[in-house]
């Protein structure tokens, strides 16, 4: 019976040790950024030659922590981005601007990077459209 109960109160303290750490490791999980798009794909539909080429890819930082956007590439130089250098609170919005130079007449599609502390890794955005002459 004393060897039961010894057991016995063993497992409830190693039980109780390990349930205590689960808990106290919990307050310590990693808080996280996610960054979520409203769209990832932008189609400038068929426009003019020389015509406006800015346009806007709106987000919103739905994680936990700070969102920092470090940088942003795009697949040619054609392509110019403008983001935030300060970081994105929990909740908050904000946007990355691209500016497409449309001189150049016919079909387009170009790639932009984000890359930032977001779960996830990079995401990868399209812009898209057909410029034809004014």
């Amino acid at each position: 019976m004393k060897r039961t109960l010894n057991s016995f109160i063993i497992f409830v303290l190693a039980f109780g040790f390990f349930n205590a750490t689960s808990m106290e490791l919990d307050k310590y999980e990693a808080k996280v950024a996610v960054i979520k798009f409203k769209t990832e794909v932008i189609d400038y539909g068929t426009i003019e030659q020389n015509s406006d080429g800015t346009r806007f890819f709106s987000f919103t930082n739905e994680g936990d922590a700070p969102l920092l956007i470090t940088k942003v590439k795009t697949s040619c130089g054609c392509t110019v981005p403008s983001y935030s250098k300060v970081p994105i609170l929990s909740g908050d919005s904000g946007e990355v601007e691209i500016k497409y130079n449309t001189n150049k007449l016919g079909a387009f599609t170009k790639t932009i990077t984000v890359i930032s502390n977001a779960e996830g890794g990079n995401k990868i955005l399209k812009i898209k459209g057909n410029i034809i002459a004014s």
